[in-house]
């Protein structure tokens, strides 16, 4: 990590607005102190963070920054010889940090850099003011996965994201609607959680092999109700597909498409469920389908850890990167959230 004179540090600081320094509640302040080597941890309580830094280094570098459990917080960032790069993001700190079942994971905030060549040339974080926040409920495909090459899409959408939205992920790997509803560490815990004008977003049906088809739309209509109990603006979500092919190259069959062993189709059951309920829907089952389809069999297994594990139904870094994507571009599309608070590209 290299630092720079402290004439060009001020100056450069002043014009990127960065904020003053916080004292942390240990009375440490939150800055670059609190960085060694590639690593920084900033003892704060649970709650919601601005994090702005400053990028570059005398020698060209590209940096990335994740944090917490795995999370992709700022994508990598090229910065020519000499310069500097100002960014911001906001991160969500809570207990467990990942997964709502898992381990509570390391109290406070935890950065890590990345990428080719890593370079912070300065850091401040400070208590969020006026934050959107965008919560998730979902399954494996959608939390934050504690080990590598496990990624989640939701793991991956935080680097999507601006200064001022920030992902609060409670997707837990294995949870259907049923048990989604009847875990104490999961509806229960998040419900409370959700303010006026939070956007919610549910995906739930991988899990569901054997809800019936009255029950699972129940289960839907139950979180969309509670979600405006509190509200909040509920997003339904239809599943990503799993990489099954038919022998024309499609994804035409029930596997693929989350018919579970009852019959019931889901992606068709949560579509009538949005319209009937006046819930926005992202179509992610059809976005993915399309998708997958396009890169063929061979092209599609880096998308998935079918080369890692044999496993068509999780993604890869890579394939949750890819879809969190398709998630971000719904979220303008549809207006809900402002493409200013959005990266692109």
């Amino acid at each position: 990590m290299r630092r720079f004179n402290l004439a060009l540090l001020a100056a450069v600081t002043l014009a990127a607005g960065l904020a003053a320094p916080a004292q942390a509640h240990t009375g440490r302040a939150l800055g670059i102190a609190n960085c060694t080597g590639n690593a920084c941890h900033f003892d704060v309580p649970p709650g919601t963070y601005d994090v702005k830094v400053l990028l570059g280094g005398d020698a060209a570098s590209s940096t990335a920054i994740t944090g917490e459990t795995r999370r992709s917080l700022l994508p990598e960032t090229a910065v020519p010889a000499g310069e500097r790069a100002a960014r911001s993001f906001t991160v969500n700190v809570r207990t467990p940090e990942g997964e709502p079942t898992g381990p509570d994971g390391t109290p406070g905030l935890d950065l890590a850099l990345g990428g080719t060549a890593p370079a912070l040339a300065d850091i401040r974080v400070t208590p969020a003011r006026h934050v959107r926040q965008i919560l998730l409920v979902g399954d494996s495909t959608v939390c934050d996965q504690p080990a590598d090459p496990y990624t989640g899409w939701g793991q991956q959408l935080p680097q999507y994201l601006r200064e001022g939205v920030s992902v609060a992920n409670y997707a837990d790997s294995g949870e259907s609607t049923v048990t989604y509803l009847s875990e104490p560490r999961l509806w229960a815990t998040v419900q409370p959680l959700i303010r006026p004008g939070d956007l919610v977003l549910v995906q739930l049906a991988h899990n569901d092999k054997t809800t019936d088809e009255a029950t699972y739309r129940a289960n839907l209509e139950t979180l969309v109700a509670g979600v405006r109990e509190k509200g909040g603006n509920p997003v339904l979500v239809t599943p990503i597909v799993r990489r099954w092919f038919n022998s024309d190259g499609t994804l035409n069959n029930n596997t693929a498409l989350l018919v579970n062993g009852l019959g019931v189709d889901h992606p068709a059951v949560i579509r009538s469920v949005a319209a009937e309920e006046d819930v926005p829907l992202i179509d992610l089952t059809a976005k993915t389908k399309s998708l997958v389809e396009s890169l063929g069999v061979e092209g599609s297994k880096a998308i998935y850890l079918y080369n890692e594990k044999k496993d068509n139904t999780h993604t890869s870094m890579h394939g949750a990167t890819v879809y969190a994507g398709l998630v971000r571009d719904e979220l303008v599309a549809r207006h809900l959230v402002p493409k200013g608070l959005v990266r692109v590209g």
